[in-house]
């Protein structure tokens, strides 16, 4: 029989990224409203799974002859989406860590960037076969994006009127991640646009 060369389904394996890293943020969610080590083991689980998946996938990518898309375009994306649940890890780790209580910042931050994962997901989900869709979706990534840089800033603000400048210093780290991790929603969502106007 003629070796043909494996078909890799990159499509498949971005979208169930995807889904990890939304499952991780809906953890982080339900961490950030009752931080117990037990929920916050759930989502260093979860980020291990994620991780799993993007080894594979490069995995895959560095063997593959042929992609779909530009392998460039599959690995950027790969790292944007796995870097929002690294992010959300981080929050995880350092509010158990440093013993820093929630509050209603994180708890909106959270919720905000969940709402933002969800998004990424259907657009993942859609970019392959439904264009409009993905790009709606994406459209509510970056509308999210906005509102936790917005809840980013007002959390400062306030942060920064207490005279506790250790709890300023731990908070604000915290703050940054789920910042970051918004930040890194939106690349995902540029690189999509970009590659459906690319396969358009």
């Amino acid at each position: 029989m003629w070796p043909f060369p494996k078909r890799r389904d990159f499509f498949q394996m971005l979208l169930e990224q995807a889904e990890k890293t939304e499952q991780g943020i809906t953890a982080l969610t339900r961490f950030v409203a009752v931080p117990t080590p037990e929920l916050g083991r759930l989502v260093s689980q979860i980020e291990k799974e994620a991780d799993e998946l993007r080894r594979s996938l490069i995995q895959e990518l560095n063997q593959a002859f042929v992609t779909p898309i530009d392998r460039e375009d599959i690995f950027a994306l790969s790292r944007a989406i796995d870097d929002m649940i690294d992010y959300a890890n981080s929050t995880v780790e350092e509010m158990l860590l440093f013993s820093v209580g929630t509050n209603p910042h994180l708890t909106r931050m959270a919720e905000a960037l969940s709402n933002a994962a969800q998004g990424l997901t259907a657009a993942v989900r859609a970019m392959r076969y439904d264009a409009l869709a993905a790009q709606q979706h994406l459209i509510r990534v970056k509308k999210t994006e906005n509102l936790v840089e917005h809840l980013y800033r007002e959390a400062l603000v306030e942060l920064f009127q207490t005279p506790d400048v250790v709890l300023i210093l731990k908070t604000r780290e915290l703050y940054r991640h789920l910042s970051n991790a918004a930040d890194r929603g939106d690349e995902a969502a540029n690189i999509i646009s970009d590659l459906l106007v690319k396969n358009a």
